[in-house]
Order: C-alpha cells, then structure tokens, then sequence
C-alpha cells in the first residue's frame, strides 16, 4: 500500500439521500479509496485515497460522470486558527446562501402562482373573473392565460428539471427526477389539452373544448414547484442553525491581533499572525492564537475552550490559548501555534469530523435511500397503468401517479440521521465535550458500566493539605514544615509549599539538609535537629509517636497520608495529606447510578486507601492495587462478560484501557496520549460531563429514532394513498398539490425534531450553576488580590522611577567667561545619556537631573573635553 491520506470534497448537485448514494457508490467503485463517507447536509465528502494509485482528479471525475460537481478542499496557507481549508469559511455561509436563493424563487414563484390560482380555481368558488375571462367563449384566452402565469414559476425553478432529468438519464434518479416526472407530467398534460382546444374551436366544435378545458393542470404544476420550494427554504433556514454551534466557535477568533515587530506595534489581521510573533493583549481582549507568556501577570477566561468557568492565572511561562479572554491586567506572550494547529482549530476541525461522519444506524436508511426513487417511478408507472386499465379516465390515472411521484420523500431519510448527529455533537461542544466519531456517539447510549481512574479523574490528581495535629505551636509546626520541604519535589511536600504559599507563611533557611529515600527529610532549624517523614523513620530514629496513633489510624482510614514532624527527640505533631475528590465526583456517581449504570474505581492504591475513596465518592465496586499495565485487562473482563463499557481516565498509563473500551472518554486536563487514545473528549476535568456524555447520546440516539420513524412511516403511509388505495372504499383520492405540501414539510418536520436537541438539558444544570457560582466569587477573590498586587507592582515602579527622576546634582565649573561657555557646557552635559541639565554663569555652576546612574569621573571628563574644569560635585 502507498501514502493514504484524507481528503474533503465539496460537493454540489445533491438533493436528496438518493444522490448522496450514488456519489458515495461513484467513489467506492474506485480501487485505492476506503472510508468514503458522503454528507446530504454539509454536501461533502471525506475519503482515504491511496496517492500511488489514485489522484484526486480521480476522484473529482467519479463524481462527475456520477451527475455532480466536486471541488478539493485544499488546505490553508492562512494562519488565522480558524480555517483548515480555503472553502471551510464559506461552508458556514452556505445553508444562508441556499436559503436566500430559495427565498427570491419563493417570492417569484407566489407572485405568479396567487394570480394563476385565481383564475384557474376562482369560478369554481364563486369568485368573479374578470370579462376577457369568463365564460365559454373565452376558455381559450384563459388557458393561454394560465401558460403565461405558469411559465415563470417554471422557469424561476427550472433547476428541478435540469438536475432531475440529466440524472433520469443516466440512470441515477433523485428527487429531482421525481418532481421533473410530476410537475412536467401536469404541464405537458395541460399544453396537450390547450392544443386540443385551439384545433376543436378552429373547427368550430366548441362542445369539444371543454371537457380539455376542464382539465388544464398549469395551477397544479405551478403549485407542486412552490410548495417544493417552500419547504426547500424551511429546510435550507434550518440547517442553517444545526452548524450554529461550529459557528460560534468561529466567531471567538478575534479580527485583529497586537503585534510588535522590531520594536514597532501593529495592528494585524489575526490570520497573518505567524510563529515567533509577540502579541500584545490588554484586559477585555481575547487571544487571537496559543503562545507562551513572556511578560505580565493576567486572569484569563478559558471557558470557551475548556468550559471551566473560573479564570486562570497566567505569569511568564504559562501557556494561554487562541480564542481565550483576558480578563483582567496586561501581558505579552509568544506564538507558539497558528492555523490548524491552534486548539481552537484542532476543536472545530473534530466537531466538524464527527458531525459529517455517520452512526451505524445509517446504515439502513443508506440501503433504502440508493433505490427508493427508481422504486417510486416504478409505483407511479403502475398506478397509472392500473388506473387506466380499471377503465378511468386518463387524466385521473396521471392525477394519481403525479400524487405518487410528488409526495414520496427521499429526503426526510436521508435527514433524519445527519441533522440530529450535526445538532448533537454541535450541543455537546458547547457544553466542552467533543465526539471524534457518530459511531461512538451512538455506542455511549448503550454503556452500562463505568470504569473510573482514581487519580485525576475521581480525585483532584494532586494532594492537599487536609488536617493538621500539632503538639506545639500550629504556625510554628507549619512553619518549619515548610523550611523543611522547601527543597523537596516529593508530591506530599509539594503539597505543603502550595498550602504555605496560599497563607503566605514565611521560611527559615536550613542546615545540613539531607534526604532519606523512602523515609523523608532532616535537617537543622536554628542550630536544632528537626525531622519530617513516615512513621517508620520516626520508629527508626527513636521518637515516640504514641501520642498521634489514633489520629493517624483515623486520617488511614481515610485514606489520607500522614506526614510526622519532630524536633529534638519530641514528635511536634503531624499533617495529613490526601489526593481530596473533587466537587463534583460523588454528584457524578449519583447521576450514573440514576441512569442504570454500575459504577467500578481502578486504583493503585491499597485496599483500605481505596476502599476510603470509593465511599466518598459513593463508589461500591472497587479495583484495588492494579498495576498500570493491568488497567485494560480489567476492562477487557468486563467485556467479556457481555457489557457495554466505559474507560474515564486522563493518564499515559489510562491509554490502553481507553483503547479497549467500547468507549473511552479522556479528560480534558489529562494527557495528549490519553486524549488521543479515547473516544470522547472532556474539556473540563469535571466527571459530570461524562454523565452529560451519556445522557446526551440517549437524547440523539431517541431524536434519530423519531426522524427514521416518521421518514418511513411517511412514505410507507402516503405513498399507497397517493395511489389511491382509499378511492374505491371511501372516495377518497389525493390531490397532487396537497401531496407536494406534504412532501416539502416533511424534511422540515425532521430537520426541526433535529433542532430540538439544541434545548438539550442534563438534568443537574441547578447543581452546576451552584457549582460555576462558588468557583466565581472564588475567582473573583483571586482576582481582587491579583489586580492589588499589580496595582502595587506599578506603584513601586513609578516610585522606583520617580525617586530616579529626582536626583539631582550640583556640579561647580571653572573657567566660564561668557554665554558661548554657558552654551558650550549646556551642550556637552545634554549629550550624555539620562541627563538634562541648566548651566548657571553668574555662580559658575550647573544643575543637572539624572535618569540614570552617572559617575562624576563622567561628568568630570565630560567638562574638561569641553575646556573648561570641575571644581566639585555636590
């Protein structure tokens, strides 16, 4: 095999489910393509090509003896984060283009149709026609009155006959055949019964005329191409809102970056942003591209990308992301990635991917859609012949098979599984989850066990300082805790740092510091020896621990960690540590158990650590004790007992346990193998969401179900009445206008069931706007201090500054006779860098102020180039 790669078309000609068949059939027909997955409702394909055997000419001419026109995606040179292609842009703008196309043909058509409907239809209701036109003698000026109000409805929308008939011909009909068929077949009908007309009124057979008159069709073919317009316009304003949610991701990029380029700041369209660019960003901007932090202190929003609702510090070095907003302060930062590579980019691009792929359950209405329309023309052939043949008359048979071909509809099938897909991974990104895959998004409805990681994802993933025993003073105890562990990148001891740096405790440095592997530190505290470690090196150096055996038997059973201090040969006290479960982790196991699901805990922990966590977190099914290595083959048991399972992890060690599951879901925090092992990424590090992620997939698996229900129960119903199946036992028979009608909404019906999923609501929203509102006035604390710390930065620099600007001295100079050695000094002492200076002549002296450190050898040589000397310098 050669170089595969991945290739987009765009796609134009399709109208129905049927067309995307054939395109699709076209393209797998071709050796050296797989994965070809065409889309009715983004009118795209993507497909894998073997480059040593096929081109993407290839591929374009396939689709074009197919019936239909194909354009390359290419990739883009822009560096906007936002396009990975040249066409993408205009994609988003398509279904308006549609819409608005389908709007003229919609007012020109009504135009037309309201007139020739009044005309046509107005006797027979009693409505006054106007002279020329009423009455036997002028039938003939009112059909050809009829042909005049109808040939611009017809020509308005002859791309239904173009398309339609070009494809009838090569074999491959779609749904404009099938309104080419009925509306053609009306108005060449009732252009037959006008010629009869003329030839019985030229031989003065006027008895003749009118029975043709009474059977003229214009009004029926004009309104069969309406009201298929009409429902086109309905259709082409919805899908326009299923790409709302990739829309808005657009729309974060700002227009315009803050550049500065040797030296000089620039205001630049954001996609001529390039690697190595510095980037200026002031509070209430957002970032135009990911980078790293070079200057400046700032709050950033990051809720747009992550769905964390609480801003994010940033300093030198942190890295910030493309379409995030600065909340608050200034900085400068680096570019580090610009166009696809952005992580806005990288999002739209997998939304967009998993919206336009299709879910299993396709599959069937795929089947069906590849031969429904030859199947329909095949039932509207019959009808008539069968009609015919019971011996009525020809225009009611041709009533019947117009009914047929018009009101079957190719494409509420072809619909009902695309729009609900679009609008629900659309929903879920919005909501910070993204689906790589329909398939996925259709096999997370199934799931009936849940397999949690521990760390990271049921626990916060770094430990914290959860309780505090001290047998001497409480700040003194932290104080030489955090002495002791300054030095010390072990997690228990990171964790005591972050806790003193939050209450800002001070450290005293130590002596002889020394590190014991797998015991803990010592070292001497103001010339005193002082100790931190586990219980065994305190057994080991000989210090009595009884007095804290029942608060650490307690913090074990909690699962947490205890920290001994001692100072001398007395135990000072102890700090239990743990890896605390986030907020929302028992919240999540709740929810799961609420929705049938068994909920099962992996750790590498001990029994009783673990068995601590999972009843906090609500948890009864607990894996203890397994190595990283043996995480997938927990999995894999499961699945082999015949369940549907899911893997939530956020580590390297997570990765193949997220591969063997039915679906793996990577938390967002986690790491890049992770989240590309899974199936299903979570923005936010919140366990909730993966609760949303079922509950979600149940919501659009039920919404594809209804649209394929009503598709078939639609045709499967209409079409026999079409036929007649209700005229001989009651009477009833279809009128082909009220059959066009129906056809039109009844797309509009699927593609609006599909919108009902952007009002999708979990169920627990109360408890995360409680949540979002904590981590607010958490955020807005943070902030609050953060702004008085720059607020304080910039007032010790202007002072800084300010006492710089005030220095002054006094330099005394001999040898100053007239004005020209006034200016001659005054020259001399402005040229130096960061001085000003006001020579006196009467006193023989000059005032300078000083910007700058400067020497008085400086000013000295300075004066003395100049002819003249220093006597002193005060």
């Amino acid at each position: 095999m050669g170089t595969v790669v991945k290739e987009t078309y765009d796609i134009t000609g399709m109208s129905c489910s049927a067309c995307s068949a054939h395109v699709q059939k076209a393209v797998e027909g071709l050796e050296g393509t797989s994965k070809v997955n065409v889309n009715l409702l983004q009118n795209k394909m993507t497909l894998e090509i073997d480059q040593d055997m096929l081109t993407s000419d290839d591929v374009v001419n396939a689709v074009v003896k197919a019936g239909y026109g194909a354009t390359l995606r290419e990739k883009s040179t822009s560096s906007s984060g936002v396009n990975t292609s040249k066409t993408k842009s205009e994609g988003y703008d398509m279904a308006k283009v549609q819409a608005d196309n389908m709007k003229n043909r919609l007012i020109i058509s009504f135009s037309f149709l309201i007139p020739l409907m009044y005309i046509a239809m107005g006797d027979m209701m009693g409505l006054p026609l106007p002279f020329f036109l009423a009455g036997m003698e002028n039938m003939m000026v009112l059909a050809l009155t009829q042909i005049v109000l109808c040939l611009p409805i017809l020509f308005v929308n002859r791309k239904y006959f173009i398309n339609g008939f070009r494809m009838l011909f090569k074999g491959a009909p779609n749904m404009d055949s099938l309104i080419a068929l009925g509306g053609g077949a009306a108005f060449i009908y009732s252009l037959f019964s006008v010629y009869a007309m003329a030839y019985f009124y030229g031989r003065g057979e006027v008895k003749a005329v009118h029975p043709f008159a009474m059977n003229l069709y214009f009004e029926s073919a004009a309104t069969i191409l309406t009201l298929i317009t009409l429902g086109k316009y309905f259709e082409a304003r919805s899908k326009r809102k299923t790409s709302d949610a990739i829309t808005k991701l657009v729309n974060l990029i700002p227009k315009t970056a803050l550049v500065e380029r040797d030296g000089v700041q620039l205001e630049i369209p954001s996609d001529q942003v390039v690697v190595g660019d510095i980037l200026i960003v002031k509070a209430g901007e957002s970032i135009p591209v990911d980078g790293i932090v070079i200057e400046g202190t700032c709050f950033v929003d990051e809720s747009a990308i992550t769905g964390e609702s609480m801003p994010v510090e940033k300093n030198a070095g942190d890295e910030v992301t493309g379409a995030t907003v600065n909340t608050s302060g200034f900085f400068k930062f680096k570019a580090t990635k610009v166009g696809e590579d952005t992580a806005l980019s990288q999002i739209i691009a997998l939304v967009e991917e998993a919206g336009s792929s299709k879910a299993p359950i396709s599959k069937l209405a795929d089947k069906i859609s590849g031969v429904f329309v030859p199947i329909v023309i095949g039932l509207s052939i019959l009808t008539f012949i069968i009609w015919f043949a019971l011996g009525y008359e020809f225009t009611f048979a041709l009533s019947l098979a117009v009914a047929v071909l018009v009101i079957s509809c190719p494409c509420a099938l072809g619909l009902a599984t695309p729009t609900a897909i679009m609008v629900g991974t659309g929903k879920a990104a919005e909501n910070g989850i993204l689906f790589k895959s329909a398939e996925c998004l259709e096999t997370a409805h199934q799931i009936d066990k849940v397999v949690l990681d521990k760390t990271g994802t049921i626990t916060m993933g770094k430990p914290e300082i959860t309780d505090i025993v001290s047998f001497i003073n409480k700040d003194e105890l932290l104080k030489i805790a955090y002495s002791l562990e300054a030095s010390s990148s072990h997690p228990l001891a990171i964790a005591i740092n972050n806790y003193a740096m939050e209450n800002n405790l001070e450290k005293e440095t130590v002596k002889d510091y020394e590190e014991i592997p797998g015991r803990g530190i010592k070292a001497y505290y103001k010339d005193e020896k002082v100790m931190a470690g586990n219980l065994t090196m305190m057994q080991e150096m000989g210090i009595d621990t009884n007095a804290a055996q029942k608060d650490a038997e307690e913090f074990a059973d909690e699962g947490k960690t205890s920290l001994y201090f001692s100072k001398g040969e007395n135990l000072i006290g102890i700090i239990a540590i743990a890896d605390v479960i986030k907020e929302s982790s028992a919240k999540a196991v709740e929810e799961f158990k609420k929705q049938g699901i068994d909920v099962y805990m992996l750790t590498g922990d001990n029994e009783k650590t673990a068995r601590a966590i999972g009843k906090k977190a609500g948890i009864d099914n607990i894996i203890s004790q397994v190595l990283p290595q043996d995480k997938e083959k927990e999995v894999k048991k499961l699945m082999d007992e015949g369940y549907k399972v899911a893997m939530i992890g956020d580590g390297i060690n997570d990765a193949p346990a997220l591969t063997r599951a039915d679906v793996g879901i990577a938390i967002g925090a986690g790491t890049d193998v992770a989240i590309e092992s899974a199936d299903v990424v979570l923005m936010k590090s919140s366990l909730l969401d993966a609760v949303k992620t079922i509950i979600l997939s149940k919501a659009v698996m039920k919404n594809i179900k209804q649209n394929l229900f009503w598709a078939f129960f639609y045709n499967i119903i209409c079409i026999p009445i079409a036929a007649g199946a209700l005229f001989i036992p009651l009477g009833l028979k279809l009128n082909p206008m009220l059959g066009a009608l129906a056809m039109s909404f009844s797309s509009v019906f699927v593609v609006t069931n599909a919108l009902r999923l952007r009002f999708f609501k979990s169920g627990f929203e109360d408890y995360e706007k409680e949540n979002d509102k904590k981590d607010a006035e958490k955020s807005e604390t943070k902030i609050n201090i953060l702004q008085k710390e720059i607020e304080f930065k910039k007032a010790s620099e202007k002072e800084e500054k300010t006492n710089l600007d005030t220095v002054k001295k006094t330099i005394h100079i001999e040898g100053m006779m007239c004005n020209n050695c006034k200016k001659h000094v005054t020259k001399a002492l402005n040229k130096m860098e960061g001085v000003t200076c006001e020579v006196d002549l009467d006193n023989n002296c000059a005032y300078v102020e000083l910007t700058k450190d400067v020497s008085d050898e400086e000013f000295e040589k300075v004066i003395a180039d100049a002819g003249y000397s220093v006597t002193s310098i005060e």
